[in-house]
């Protein structure tokens, strides 16, 4: 805060008057009344803080009185809170329009194998991998906005209960809302069914060669659903088993994976004649992913897992016999799918910048087949409709 020094004026008024006896001239020019305020002002025998006041006071008032005629010199210093206030207002409009300070750029991680690279490095030096536009680094983009644990398992899950809801109100709005039918056990299975005419069109699987020659078909029928106990089950089991194999190959491979079965179990259950939907074909690959990796496997944890899963199996081929409406060629198709990728694929998750770089096409590539198999289900909804 700026101080201020006041100086007192004098007592009386009229002593001020005594020592003023010059007087200006005749003339009303300019030059002789500024010779006489001169004169007034500064050149009388006075004390001087009273000169030091009435010097300040001249100042002052011959700035606004000469403004236009005289020059006012350089501009006048503002203080600190008003020059940090319009330095922030200038920041904040800065930063508004674009501009402002930035951060300088840090190094980086390269997304395909790790490796650390420099701030302005546009290629890995250690994989060749781009960090500017890749399937790397989209899939590091995506990762961002899915789950960090099992994202694939719950990118699954949420797209089979979207199906399920969009085919439900299909068959609310085509035959409206119907009681369960039968009684016990049958009334708690057609609970929340849905219409076979709206399966079809939302892509179930039907005989061959339908499939052959609409083959989203193939993968669709996967995401589908029958009924709220046949999702609710189905989903139980994913969440069950997916998860562990999503961690061992890594999220691009077990979708590649989850896929592919799903297309093998309806593979088989098409050419036997069926029509069927549902994910319990690819759920049945997945244990036969499981089941391949246990195999020859002498350590007490892969041996009890293997026991497990013999169970799995014993009661699902129970049900599917002694319940009606049950798709065992799909089941069976998707097992033998699952096996024999087992067999193939190494089961870890990718560790050297190659095995990265075909799990991310796999994953890239069966996520692609999805959208397209969903776009063309979409087609042809608005073409009928």
């Amino acid at each position: 805060m700026r101080g201020h020094v006041v100086f007192r004026a004098s007592r009386n008024a009229g002593e001020r008057e005594k020592h003023c006896q010059r007087q200006p001239s005749e003339s009303n020019s300019f030059t002789a009344l500024a010779e006489h305020e001169l004169y007034r002002e500064f050149l009388r025998p006075v004390r001087w803080p009273h000169a030091v006041s009435r010097f300040t006071g001249f100042l002052s008032f011959r700035y606004y009185r000469n403004a236009l005629t005289l020059s006012q010199g350089t501009l006048l210093d503002i203080s600190p809170r008003l020059r940090w206030k319009l330095d922030r207002l200038k920041e904040q409009m800065s930063g508004f329009f674009g501009g402002g300070a930035k951060e300088n750029p840090r190094p980086k991680l390269c997304p395909a194998c790790g490796t650390l690279v420099g701030a302005t490095a546009t290629k890995c030096h250690q994989c060749g991998a781009s960090l500017t536009f890749g399937m790397a680094a989209a899939s590091r983009s995506l990762g961002r906005l899915m789950p960090t644990t099992s994202p694939a398992t719950y990118g699954i899950l949420t797209l089979s209960c979207l199906l399920y809801g969009v085919s439900l109100l299909a068959t609310i709005r085509t035959t409206g809302f119907q009681a369960p039918a039968g009684g016990g056990f049958s009334a708690i299975m057609s609970l929340g069914a849905i219409g076979g005419r709206v399966l079809q069109q939302l892509g179930a699987s039907l005989p061959w060669p339908i499939d052959l020659f609409q083959p989203w078909r193939l993968i669709m029928a996967t995401f589908l659903h029958g009924s709220f106990l046949h999702i609710g089950f189905n989903m139980w089991v994913l969440m069950d088993v997916g998860p562990q194999l999503e961690e061992m190959y890594g999220s691009a491979r077990y979708l590649f994976i989850y896929v592919v079965t799903g297309i093998g179990a309806y593979l088989l259950s098409g050419f036997v004649g069926h029509f069927s939907i549902g994910g319990s074909g690819a759920l049945l690959g997945l244990i036969g992913v499981l089941m391949a990796i246990t195999t020859n496997r002498r350590s007490a944890s892969m041996q009890m897992l293997r026991s497990q899963l013999i169970r799995w199996l014993i009661y699902i081929a129970v049900l599917g016999f002694f319940m009606s409406g049950v798709d065992n060629s799909a089941h069976l198709g998707g097992f033998v799918s699952g096996f024999g990728l087992g067999k193939i694929m190494v089961d870890r998750a990718p560790s050297s910048p190659e095995e990265w770089k075909r799990a991310n096409l796999l994953g890239w590539a069966t996520g692609l087949v999805v959208a397209a198999s969903l776009g063309m289900v979409a087609f042809g909804v608005l073409r009928a409709g």
